[in-house]
């Protein structure tokens, strides 16, 4: 609040909005509704006293228009609070998630039931609905997690291109719109910065997506100040070169018919995606912070959030959380324009229904998220004595072929490596512009907009997108992998070359270290399968773990047979591929996964046969699946309190849990013929059977004192229920 007299500020204030009403092209409603959105904005962030009220002021009359109806003036963007999964709801995503104050705004006048006044004022609070980023989970209108610059609008290409491949599926001459929604996106100049949007876009314009429409938050400001501290190209021109349609409004603030008329060009559009770059004011009506970035990521201040409604025309500056009865009467409207098109597309979908059932029952089982019956039938199974072994990369195309001809909801391909990581669907066509019905998608050497896509293809809906590379380079992808987790995204990875034993690439492409990150994090399946038998396995948890991401490792070089190998028991994680010869407890216990397990069971023999050490050896192919078990399945594969020894070409790191000894990665790997990179850091059976025998002496000496590794202390967790 200012230090002068209120008679001098009120009639400054009312200066400020007489200009204000009087240079707006368009109706005073419009303009209060715009105002309102940006005084919430103030609001939350403030009573929070944490969050980002700048972008979503500066957003507010994009908001406006997308949640406005064609009759009311706005573009249209059909959706539905009464039912937020409806299949064919034009898709909306915050990618600049900071602002997503302004996302839940508009679902609350929307009417959807998650963004309750109550919630809107819990804004960032424990437990709410209306939480720091937009979360899937969480908040029932939001599609996507974003907060990771960058992640939204990538995912965006995800959903356009899922729509795309549906509605060429599906959609009929008779029935052309069963699936024809567009995706819509708000994003800002960080997301535009970082490389996954442009690996994302640039494929977006190769497709030709023209149900994607972008609407860039051109403010020239970041956290440490304006952008061009850092960033200066020709936006327009780098996204014409990528075959977007490029449209410019200039101004934002004094009317909406130039960016309504973009967005109009860019439904007409359909050859290719849109960026409409709309020049906008970070913090739009606060007299102090406008347009700097001090209004980023902080509250506003009181006194400045007074003043910005004393300057807003309509707005009670006294009044929070404020929302006028006209205003809530035209939002009203909006939605429930938004539920008549929701029960047109229900009334078309029934006759589409009779005309095309298997189409509509199959859409229908997608959409659920249910498997077809008998998904499994066809996964291959190995014959010990019989089949020849060969490399897990191999088994992994078998059976993802086997399911494939079965799940047509299946649907991805590899970051240009398509052949070296064998995810070929035999007889499926390419997704491209011109064969939108193609399941193959050619990402080209982009994985991390690879696994972001993937992200926003599962969450449009129907899809069950897959991804393949090289291990190592999970760290390109890293970031889109956490979101698929974080998300509940069941994402299909497959991840070739998965240890130091693809060989002569080297260290660059060796990857010691990347198992361990991936099984450090929450909600992610990690299955490195040793045979046929166990990739079948490996398949089938993917398929069944509709809310997790599964990521499936997967050897370069052949792998000897396994005699007693099973998809069942390998359906636990963790099981006994050998067991140890004799009543009573083993003397040892070996654990290890792919490529290994052959080694240890050759070394097992040996330890048996020479020195009479009774060995068993478990083969783990998902530590997630196997902690699934209960207690007494885990202590009747791993006791704990025998020596056991944990081998696997990989970081030991993780390893501590199951096993007394490691045989790891400790450094880097070398560039060299696998096979003597095994001898080399010690995954040779020889030298297996050495440590074993050395870790059944070391205990010996002890008087047998083995520690107990499922005796630790049982901490109670703490877990809550707030999403």
């Amino acid at each position: 609040m200012t230090n002068e007299p209120p008679t001098k500020r009120i009639h400054t204030e009312t200066d400020h909005q007489t200009s204000q009403l009087a240079s707006y092209k368009g109706s005073p409603l419009e303009l209060k509704c715009i105002n309102t959105i940006r005084a919430l904005a103030a609001d939350m962030v403030q009573k929070a006293n944490s969050g980002h009220p700048g972008a979503p002021m500066g957003c507010a009359p994009m908001a406006h228009l997308l949640w406005s109806a064609v009759s009311s003036g706005g573009v249209g963007r059909d959706h539905s609070a009464a039912d937020p999964k409806w299949w064919n709801r034009d898709r909306f995503v915050l990618s600049n998630g900071h602002a997503c104050a302004l996302q839940y705004i508009m679902l609350h006048l929307s009417g959807y039931e998650d963004c309750s006044i109550d919630q809107l004022k819990a804004f960032r609070q424990l437990g709410s609905t209306t939480p720091g980023h937009p979360e899937n989970f969480c908040t029932k209108g939001v599609e996507v997690c974003t907060g990771p610059l960058g992640q939204g609008i990538s995912n965006a290409v995800g959903m356009a291109i899922a729509a795309k491949h549906l509605g060429a599926t599906y959609n009929t001459t008779d029935f052309p719109n069963v699936i024809s929604n567009k995706t819509y996106v708000i994003c800002g100049d960080g997301c535009l910065q970082e490389g996954i949007s442009g690996e994302a876009c640039s494929l977006a314009g190769h497709l030709g997506l023209g149900n994607l429409i972008v609407l860039y938050d051109d403010n020239k400001i970041t956290i440490d100040g304006g952008t061009d501290l850092a960033f200066t190209e020709d936006v327009k021109m780098r996204y014409e070169a990528y075959g977007w349609q490029v449209l410019t409004v200039d101004d934002v603030a004094n009317g909406l018919d130039d960016l309504r008329a973009a967005i109009e060009e860019g439904k007409k559009t359909t050859d290719k995606p849109t960026l409409i770059k709309v020049r906008t004011a970070i913090g739009y009506g606060s007299p102090n912070k406008e347009g700097k970035a001090s209004c980023h990521g902080a509250p506003l201040g009181a006194s400045e959030i007074e003043a910005v409604k004393s300057r807003l025309y309509g707005l009670d500056p006294l009044k929070s959380f404020c929302i006028d009865e006209d205003v809530a009467a035209y939002y009203a409207q909006q939605a429930a324009e938004g539920d008549k098109a929701r029960v047109a597309w229900e009334a078309n979908f029934a006759k589409y229904m009779e005309a095309y059932p298997e189409k509509a029952t199959e859409l229908q089982r997608r959409f659920n998220q249910e498997l077809v019956e008998g998904a499994f039938d066809d996964l291959p199974t190995f014959v010990y004595g019989k089949d020849k072994p060969d490399s897990t990369r191999k088994f992994s195309e078998a059976c993802l072929n086997a399911v494939a001809s079965k799940a047509p909801e299946l649907m991805g391909g590899s970051a240009d490596l398509t052949e070296s990581n064998c995810c070929q669907i035999k007889g499926a066509t390419d997704f491209q512009k011109a064969s939108p019905e193609g399941r193959m998608i050619r990402f080209g050497v982009r994985e991390h907009a690879m696994a972001a896509i993937s992200n926003g293809m599962f969450a449009y809906g129907g899809m069950r997108p897959f991804c393949a590379t090289f291990l190592q380079f999970a760290g390109y992808a890293l970031g889109a992998m956490r979101c698929s987790a974080l998300s509940k995204f069941g994402v299909i990875y497959i991840m070739t070359h998965d240890s130091i034993g693809l060989g002569e690439d080297g260290p660059t492409h060796q990857p010691v270290e990347m198992l361990e990150s991936l099984r450090a994090m929450p909600n992610m399946n990690v299955v490195r399968a040793a045979d046929l038998n166990e990739m079948a396995a490996a398949y089938q948890i993917a398929l069944k773990s509709v809310n997790t991401p599964t990521v499936i490792c997967c050897t370069r070089a052949p792998v000897s047979a396994l005699e007693h190998s099973s998809r069942d028991k390998a359906m636990k994680g963790g099981y006994i591929i050998l067991p140890e010869e004799g009543d009573g407890a083993p003397d040892l216990v070996l654990v290890a996964t792919g490529s290994e397990v052959w080694r240890c069971v050759d070394a097992a023999k040996a330890l048996q046969s020479e020195h009479s050490i009774r060995t068993r050896v478990v083969s783990m192919p998902c530590q997630e699946a196997f902690l699934e078990q209960d207690e007494s399945y885990r202590r009747s594969v791993l006791p704990g309190n025998i020596p056991t020894l944990s081998v696997e070409a990989s970081s030991e790191h993780g390893w501590h849990r199951w096993s007394h000894a490691q045989v790891g990665m400790t450094t880097f790997g070398m560039s060299g013929p696998l096979e003597e990179l095994f001898v080399k850091f010690g995954f040779d059976a020889e030298n297996v059977a050495n440590k074993g025998k050395e870790l059944v002496e070391f205990y010996k000496q002890l008087d047998g004192a083995v520690p107990d590794l499922n005796a630790r202390p049982s901490f109670v967790n703490i877990k809550g229920s707030a999403h």
